[in-house]
Order: structure tokens, then sequence, then C-alpha cells
């Protein structure tokens, strides 16, 4: 067997939503180059790669453009059979990517009609950017063309692969907490309390990569895959294809002009970026992507191409069973949500009195009130009018602080009982039906 190396996964829910069919419509293995199996001269010989890219960013939307979005195409062809790969700077490939349900099986068909390309050997894979209403509404169109000409502009290439590590670009966003639940990270919600983390998710540091040279020894493309939520932005908040896009500029930088490099996502699931929550420092991603880029150059040194190299594409179907218990999950959530309103307490202070009471009894614990000689005084004349007025205080301090716990809590609770309530919308109109 070959290295598998790159892999598109669509979800299909079937049975009244007890199982979710995850096609994996392709995997690239590639063999030869691994010592497993050694192809015969002429048929590496037939192995040949176009690239090409498009702009799909939609200009007359408004705001401010910090870099565009585009859409990456690879072609491969063996000469028995042919593979195209995309990767669109978008959220998803779907509704919720700004492209539409049927935007692959359209795109697919066209590929198949007008070039004679088989469908089900073109992968169509998103970033992962958050840019929905940028993206232009001809990107179907546009994409196509594309890969039209790098159809057409395939050279006999060799290949490579290997892999590279970055771990300190990401974080896993999942905390997991003393009370045995796991907390979000998201901007949606406030972090809990340091003193409640227990513990992290890992995350995967692997850097998959494709290299394709022409025969020249020039580069053609670099194909390299990575797990992260591209979501950090820039400091001047416009539009960006986020970290993707800068390490892709880093690795072009240092290739031939006409060679280009396509991101692939990994299985972004809880992967963030590090520093989502930071409130010291700009958010950038171009500095993750520059680190990114520069992890996937530094193998690609390192990396050995093969003239005899052999293209498959292999086809699965995996069942695997999806969630049913959303409706349990909701009514959880409304106790948890009741259980706290239930909780909060009437105080007398408001914010504005709250914060520096809240400073002055944690810096002076002893004397917070005044001096500490009028404590003594007090303390002589068998008095404790300052004493009273701490506890007082220190009774509204730690409900107003208790109120402030439930209020981020009750933000959290609404926020995920908001995605609940929209995927099982999403269930009862598609009962039996593929989505």
């Amino acid at each position: 067997m070959g290295k598998k190396l790159f892999h598109n996964d669509e979800a299909v829910l079937t049975n009244k939503y007890t199982l979710c069919q995850v096609k994996i419509y392709l995997i690239i293995i590639l063999t030869g180059i691994l010592g497993v199996t050694q192809p015969d001269a002429a048929n590496a010989a037939k192995l040949k790669a176009g690239v090409a890219k498009v702009n799909i960013t939609n200009n007359d939307i408004g705001g401010l453009i910090n870099d565009s979005l585009y859409a990456r195409v690879l072609v491969l062809d063996n000469g028995s059979e042919e593979v195209v790969i995309i990767s669109l700077d978008t959220r998803a490939v779907g509704e919720k990517g700004g492209v539409g349900n049927n935007f692959t099986e359209r795109l697919r068909n066209r590929i198949q009609d007008q070039l004679k390309i088989c469908g089900s050997n073109v992968m169509i894979t998103a970033t992962g950017v958050s840019v929905e209403k940028y993206i232009c509404s001809d990107i179907l169109e546009r994409t196509f063309n594309t890969v039209k000409r790098a159809y057409q502009n395939m050279v006999p290439v060799n290949i490579g692969v290997g892999k590279a590590f970055e771990n300190r670009i990401t974080e896993n966003r999942r905390l997991k907490l003393t009370n045995g639940k796991e907390w979000t990270i998201r901007h949606a919600n406030p972090l809990p309390p340091d003193e409640k983390v227990v513990d992290i998710g890992p995350v995967d540091p692997e850097i998959g990569i494709l290299r394709l040279d022409k025969k020249n020894g020039d580069p053609l493309a670099v194909l390299y895959n990575f797990a992260v939520h591209p979501y950090q932005g820039v400091p001047n908040q416009g539009l960006t294809a986020d970290v993707p896009a800068f390490s892709s500029k880093v690795i072009e930088s240092n290739l031939p002009t006409d060679a280009m490099a396509i991101f692939l996502q990994g299985c972004l699931g809880d992967i963030s970026t590090v520093l989502y929550k930071d409130v010291n420092n700009p958010k950038n991603a171009e500095t993750l992507g520059n680190i990114l880029g520069l992890s996937t150059l530094e193998a690609l040194k390192k990396l050995k191409r093969s003239k005899n190299s052999e293209l498959k594409v292999v086809r699965e179907v995996i069942e695997i069973p999806s969630r049913t218990d959303i409706p349990e999950r909701i009514a959880t959530l409304e106790d948890e949500q009741e259980k706290l309103l239930r909780s909060l307490r009437g105080t007398s202070l408001n914010f504005k009195t709250f914060f520096p009471l809240y400073l002055t009894y944690n810096i002076n614990e002893e004397y917070p009130s005044y001096y500490s000689h009028r404590y003594l005084h007090e303390k002589m004349t068998d008095r404790d009018d300052l004493e009273n007025l701490d506890k007082e205080n220190r009774r509204n301090i730690d409900k107003y602080r208790r109120n402030i716990y439930a209020m981020e809590k009750l933000t959290r609770i609404q926020g995920n009982l908001a995605i609940l309530k929209e995927q099982e919308k999403r269930l009862a109109t598609t009962v039996g039906e593929k989505i």
C-alpha cells in the first residue's frame, strides 16, 4: 500500500438521522517513491499535472479588503485516469460556505460533461475561512474555467511526498473542566475561571506535503495539508483568507514565479489558532501563516523526488453513527439555564461601585476601607464599624462576582442552544433524505 495523503469528506444523513455516511471521494496514493511499487518507466512518464488559480472575491460588496480570496486547482493525469483537486477560500463547500448546497454536484457534472473527467475524481475542499458574503456570485463559472486552464496546461512531472512538523500556531479549543464538562473557546462567550480548567485536548502538528516538479526540476506545485481553524484575522480587520493565504504566499515567494502552493484543510475540528482570545495584541494571521509556510519550506528542502511515481485513485464509503440526542442535550442545557437564572442574587452594587471595591478589597485585604491606624483605634475603643462595613462589602462583592460568573455561563449556554436548535431544525426538515 502507498501512503494516504489527502482526502475529502462529505457527510450524508440517512435513516432518520441514525447513520451518517462519510464519503471519502478521493484518496491519492503515491507509490514508487515510498519504495513499495516501482512502475515501469513508460507508465511513469505519463504522469502529468497542471495548476491554475482565480480570484473569487466579490469586490462590489464594500468594506476593506486586506487580501483576496482564491480558488486553486491542481489536475493530475496518469494516462489512464485524471484527478482534479480544488481548494476554495470559503468556510465550507455548501450553503454555509456561500456557494450553495448543490455547488459540488453542479461543478462535478460540468467537469465531467465538458472535460470528460470522471466527476467522482473531483475533490473540492474549503480552507475554512468565514467569508460568505465576499464570495462572488459566479464562483462556479470561475472555478470551472480555472479547472479547464489547469487541464490544458498539464506538463510531465516528478512527485515527492513528505511531512513537516509545526506545533506553535495551534491549540485545542476544548477546555476540560474540574466538573468533568468541557468548555469551547469562542468569541461568542468568555473563558471559564482559570481554576476551573484542568486540561486541554491534543492538536495535530503534522504537515502533509505533496511536491510536483517539472522534468527540468523546477517546482510546479506544492500541496500541503494542515489542521487549523483559520479565523485569526488581521490588524486592519479587513477581508482576509487568513493563515492559509499567508503561508501559501511565503511558500510561493520562495518558488519560481509560475509555481503554486495549495493549502488543503486537515481535520480542523476543535483546532484553533493560538492567542485566539488575546486582547493585548492585534490579531494577525500573517504571523501564524509565515510560521506555517516556513516550516513547510524547511521540509521541502529535504524532500526527495522520484522519476518513478504512480498515481492511483481509490473511492471508499464509510458509515458512522451520528448523534441522535439533540433534543436531550437541548433539554439539559435549558434546565441548566433555569438553575443559573435562579442562582442570581440581588446586590446593592452596580458595575460602577463593584469594580473599585473589588480592586480595593483584593489589593488591601487586611485594611481595605482605611489606613491601618483607624482599624487599630476602633479595636482599642471596642468598636467594629469598619469591620462590619468590610463584611457587608465583601458579601456584596461576592454576590456580584457570582452573578457575573452565572452571566458568563448563561452566555455560553445561549450560544450552544442556538447551534443545537439550528441542527434540530435541519434534521426535522430532512428526515430520510441526504443532506
